[in-house]
Parts: C-alpha cells; structure tokens; sequence
C-alpha cells in the first residue's frame, strides 16, 4: 500500500494559513487525479484543492472550519487503490498530557522587596508576520503589537501561531509566585522573645473585568460581518500595521484616451470580440512607468529589499456580494493592449460570477485600483501587502482648464482625472513616489488620440 500525504498548498507568499470550508470526500472514498478533495478559504479568495494522487482516501485529518498552515498533511491517499475501511473524520489525536504536580502555596513576609514580572525576550523584528487568526485573537483579548512581538513563537521562521498567542494568554492569567528574596543577610536586633513570621498566602491574580456588554440603543440593525469581510479587515489592518503610509496625489488630462476610446470602442469589439475599458489602458501605462522606475515594484523582507522583475498587476474589483477582491494580471509587460483587455475582461467576469481561482489572485507586484468607478474623486488606498504601493485612480470629470498655446493661454473643456498613489514610506521615499505618479500621469496625458487598433 502506497500512502500519498496531500498537504495544505501554498496558496501565496503573504499567506501562511487557510480555513478548511467543506470536504468533498470521507475515508474510504475512492478519487481520481486532479478530483477536488476539499474547498479552503484564504484572506484573499476561496478555492477547491485538488488530489494529488488517484486512489482511495484512507484519513482525514482536519474538521471544516478547522484553521490548518500551509505545508501540514490534511489528508493521506492510499495510491494503490486498495479498499479500506472508512475512518472516522477527526482531527489530529490530542496528546494526553498529565495533570501538573500541586503546587504548594507560595508564602511570603509582610515586607518582601517588589520583583518585577519576567518580560518575554523580543524577537527584535518590528516587521514580523502574523496570520489574520493570530491577529484577530489579539484584538479581541487586548493585546498591543508591542506585546504581540514580544510573544516567542514556535511557527516557520520564528511565527507566532495560534498555539502560541493561547498558551501565552493562559500563563498571562496567572498569578506569579512571588519567590522568597535573595538579599544580602539581615542584620536582626536581639528580642528577649523571637515574634513567630505570619505566613499569609499569596494574593491571587485579580481577575480582569469582563467586558460589559455594548450597548447599540433600540433603533439599530445588527449585522455579522461575513466571512470574507472578516478577512479583508484583518488584512487591511495588518497591512497599516505593517507599512508607513504616504500618498500623493496629482492630476492628469485623460481628454485623449476618452476621446480614443469613444471612437473605437466598437470596431475594437468587432475586430477583437472584447470591450475596451479605460482600465487596461491604466496599466499600460502604469508599466511603462515601472520600467523607469522598478523599486515601485518590490517589497519588504526585513531588512532586505526584493525588487520583482515581473510586473504582475493587480485591479481591485467588486465582488456580488460587494466585498472587493484583487485578480492579477500576470506579466504585464510582456503583453500589448490588447492582451491586457482580454485578461482584464476575464479576470473581472470570473469575480463576478465567483469563479476566481486561488493563483488569480497570486503573485501580484503592484495594484491599481478605480475609485472613480464609484464616483469619488481621488482616494487614499491601502497597500496590497507584501507590495509597497497601491495607485488610486478617480472618476473622470469634464473641468474648464487653462492650455498653453502657440498663439497664448486658452480656457478649454478637458476631461480631467485625480491619481493618488500610496507607498511603503520604509523604502520609498516622497521623491520617488512623487516622480512615479507624476511619470503615470505623463504616460496617460501623451496618449496618442490616432492610435491605430
């Protein structure tokens, strides 16, 4: 009996864990190659995961909803094919572990010297990674990022795990004995009679006051947030944690890409089959940018610098449910623009319908998102960690503008677009920045209004 081991994949390089959502298969089951076995959530996209090997599935180690790391066994396969019988759907057996020894109760003098309470060591990384479950459980229980980083972890790399933030929780709770000083020896006055030390026992550890309930009034609606929505604001809020942020903003004159676009927007559909958006131009342009300028184009690993010589752009787009999620466009510069409209068109119809995959949203170095789809004039986006800058670009506005001519200064109707571009002030610094969006805005202004199809 050959026994393949299928493991959690790795679904991404910011992305440590996944939720098992539903299992398609039970023990004893039998599954072809490439079969869809289970379906897993990350903070980014839900996906099926596939066998990895054809035969009869022999254990099952995790429950649905259980929160598993990338790279640990979920499932075994017996290869061979042979028939077993169904084992019951369990997690991991528990270690029995046996009950501490009583521990006596520590006494104390009436005036003992004040010990401090032992500090844990800090792992001196202010830049650590921590799972949006680790995060999450720190909220809730109060617990500061300066405190978080001071939490030893046992996960890859030095992380904290789920483990860890709990064990540390319980022995939070505890009281600490309060050990007998070592000081120097006490000079004692002789007393015709020695007066017996009171032994008191040690106070215990005040309980912390549970929270009080919150109150909303009479006229409100309650809703939980879903899944997804859990997911995004553990994200984002890691993502400020993580990155200083700095935006810039400029404007731009996108009059020859509207006027372009208008005019070609339907033989470009007939000849291609595909619709034209302003969106593929954005990224055009954007790359062409990133060329100049690829520090844009890297991110964060400590003290190290990783510059990505892919160019994979992501676009915020909005799910039915309203969520927003990131599809990318995956070696942007190697295609023309037709190319980009045809993964643009893809990417967004497969979010609208829910049909994403788990690599869609995989490996992207820098991200465009519209606002303006929405009406807004500019915007301040929040990194896509681990990138280092996010391009917000707003809603096109008919505005009278002043243009310098051959014969002197015109007011003329333009059609005029706000750019906002948030950065990672770690490494790029404010010239950097500025120079990228103002080259971006460049790009978009020389777009050439005879462009052929």
């Amino acid at each position: 009996m050959a026994i393949v081991d299928l493991v959690m994949p790795k679904m991404g390089e910011s992305i440590m864990e996944a939720t098992v959502l539903k299992w398609h298969k039970r023990p004893g089951d039998s599954v072809k190659m490439d079969e869809t076995i289970l379906e897993i959530a990350t903070d980014k996209v839900d996906s099926e995961v596939p066998s990895t090997a054809a035969g009869t599935i022999t254990e099952i180690l995790f429950k649905e909803n259980d929160v598993v790391p990338v790279g640990t066994v979920i499932a075994r396969i017996d290869s061979a094919g042979g028939s077993v019988q169904a084992a019951p759907q369990v997690a991991a057996a528990p270690v029995q572990q046996a009950p501490p020894p009583p521990q006596p109760t520590p006494v104390y003098t009436p005036a003992p010297q004040p010990v401090a309470a032992p500090v844990a060591a800090s792992n001196g990384d202010g830049n650590k990674f921590y799972s949006p479950l680790v995060l999450n459980i720190a909220a809730k229980e109060g617990i500061s990022m300066s405190e978080l980083e001071n939490i030893p972890g046992t996960g890859n790399e030095g992380r904290v795990t789920k483990k860890d933030i709990l064990n540390y929780l319980t022995n939070r709770g505890s009281a600490m004995p309060i050990a007998a000083p070592q000081a120097a020896p006490q000079v004692v006055a002789a007393a015709p009679v020695a007066e017996p030390q009171p032994v008191v026992a040690a106070p215990q550890a005040a309980q912390a006051p549970a929270a009080a309930p919150s109150s909303y009034g009479n006229n409100v609606e309650i809703i939980e947030m879903d899944r997804m929505r859990k997911l995004i604001a553990d994200h984002m809020v890691r993502s400020k944690a993580t990155s200083p942020h700095v935006t810039s903003f400029t404007e731009c004159d996108v009059t020859n890409i509207v006027n372009w676009r208008n005019k070609v927007k339907n033989s470009f559909e007939k000849k291609y089959g595909e619709k034209i958006t302003f969106t593929p131009i954005f990224i055009e342009a954007i790359v062409n940018c990133i060329r100049k300028y690829p520090m844009i184009n890297s991110s964060v690993d400590g003290d190290k610098i990783i510059v990505k010589k892919d160019i994979n752009i992501g676009m915020a787009t909005a799910l039915p449910s309203g969520n927003l999620i990131v599809p990318v466009i995956k070696n942007s510069d190697t295609k023309n623009l037709l190319g980009i409209t045809k993964d643009v068109n893809n990417m967004a119809n497969a979010a609208r319908t829910n049909k994403l995959k788990a690599d869609d949203t995989q490996g992207g170095t820098f991200t465009l998102t519209n606002v303006g789809t929405f009406g807004s004039l500019m915007g301040t986006p929040i990194i896509n960690q681990p990138q280092v800058a996010i391009l917000a670009v707003g809603t096109i506005k008919k505005r009278p503008m002043v243009l310098e001519t051959e014969n002197g200064d015109v007011i003329a109707i333009r059609h005029m677009m706000y750019l906002s571009l948030s950065y990672d002030h770690r490494i790029v610094d404010g010239s950097l920045g500025a120079s990228f969006l103002t080259a971006v805005a460049n790009e978009l202004e020389a777009f050439d209004p005879n462009r052929e199809v």
